[in-house]
């Protein structure tokens, strides 16, 4: 307590001591004026099976990514680089979300559940009315997929000659192949996963293209044990002669932070050697396509209000061929990483990063914003207040100036 005046928030954050991801987000809370968050490693919740929080505290979650002790015990390998063992990843994930008690929370265990299983994910986000590609394993009632033989049965079965084969609970493009057959057999699958001769996989920064079926089956067969997702693959826009997709951070139900990614490869990410595009290009092409930037927006804000409970979330917008029409590709927990990108024009976030935005958020739901350079408090029983976690009611949300249904660029 601030003596003779309202408590001042106080941060807790669970991530990797040293991590840039946890680093941007203490320097975000001491630009707010208040003190640095503590840390809670995620090895120690690992070990000891949780961990507990003060009620005053406000809790964020951070990836357990890019530290090698913490990898081990979520996926019980010694090798970062393996990318089998993403079920017992989720598996020990989760388990270590029902352990953390106490606090205020920025991130909710069911919700989380729910986003590292991209079939699940998808079920949600259909059946919210969110655009998103076809898939045949989406939901309680899909086939499994054991392996490469019921991934060419799914093919033939929903006429998909070029789909994506996805890792249930992968992340950064870990174990996805863009798998494309054409006539006489032929088939080709794109992918950053290294096939070692002695059948082991790793993840590679080198994008590659396998076109011997043999080779391909064997990555896929290799997969299947820790669960396998399919999507339709979806042409997408392009920038400048590459391929074209977005990342849009939604900040408490508002867009606040978009990033477009190019590249000659089907994957995209950064990280595999993608490039930031350029945003007013592709304002300018949805525009030109007899669409309106705020609609795209607003199926973002659609995924995202799917996950009412958690803070912020990172959604990967896939723009068809021609800009006019989209599609949710994913959404991620931890997609927020995006160094020094400041907010969007009537966002709300203008001149803050994806941080910044976060602890403003966070301060409007759960804090006294009586600390230096700390937005006023709204109304938390108002239930027009702009992060009403239903959803409905946003009369102060600066995309509400715009007329017809979002539904137009499904």
């Amino acid at each position: 307590m601030t003596s003779g005046g309202p408590a001042t928030a106080r941060f807790a954050v669970v991530g990797n001591p040293g991590n840039r991801r946890v680093d941007l987000f203490a320097d975000a809370v001491r630009a707010a004026g208040l003190p640095g968050p503590r840390v809670v490693p995620w090895a120690d919740v690992l070990r000891d099976g949780g961990a507990d929080f003060a009620p005053e505290e406000v809790v964020r979650l951070d990836s357990p990514g890019e530290d090698a002790h913490v990898d081990r015990l979520l996926r019980g390998t010694d090798d970062p680089t393996r990318v089998e063992g993403s079920a017992r990843w989720y598996s020990t994930f989760t388990s270590a979300l029902r352990g953390l008690r106490g606090g205020r929370r920025l991130d909710d265990p069911d919700d989380l559940a729910v986003l590292f299983d991209k079939r699940r994910c998808h079920a949600v986000l259909a059946a919210a009315g969110v655009p998103v590609p076809a898939s045949p394993t989406s939901g309680p009632g899909a086939p499994p997929v054991r392996g490469w033989e019921d991934v060419r049965a799914l093919m033939r079965e929903h006429r998909m000659p070029r789909l994506f084969v996805k890792l249930a609970h992968g992340s950064s493009a870990s174990g996805v192949l863009a798998v494309e057959s054409a006539g006489g057999g032929r088939i080709r699958a794109t992918t950053s996963v290294e096939l070692a001769p002695d059948g082991r996989l790793f993840n590679s920064l080198r994008i590659r293209r396998y076109t011997d079926e043999r080779q391909i089956a064997a990555v896929v067969d290799a997969l299947a044990p820790d669960g396998l997702h399919l999507e339709r693959w979806l042409p997408k826009a392009s920038q400048r002669g590459r391929a074209a997709d977005l990342r849009v951070v939604v900040v408490d139900g508002r867009a606040t932070h978009a990033v477009v990614r190019t590249s000659t490869a089907p994957l995209t990410n950064l990280h595999l050697g993608g490039h930031r595009g350029d945003l007013g290009e592709a304002r300018a092409a949805v525009a030109s396509a007899g669409a309106r930037w705020t609609d795209v927006l607003a199926v973002c804000e659609r995924a995202a209000a799917c996950f009412p409970r958690t803070l912020c979330v990172g959604v990967d917008l896939l723009p068809a061929i021609g800009w006019r029409r989209v599609a949710v590709g994913e959404v991620n927990a931890f997609g927020d990483l995006l160094p020094r990108l400041t907010g969007l024009p009537d966002s709300g976030a203008e001149g803050r990063d994806t941080y910044a935005a976060q602890v403003t958020a966070a301060l409007r739901r759960h804090g006294s914003t009586s600390a230096p350079g700390s937005p006023d408090p709204q109304d938390a029983d108002d239930p027009n207040r702009p992060n009403d976690p239903h959803g409905k009611h946003h009369p102060l949300h600066p995309h509400d100036t715009r007329t017809g249904s979002a539904h137009a660029i499904a």
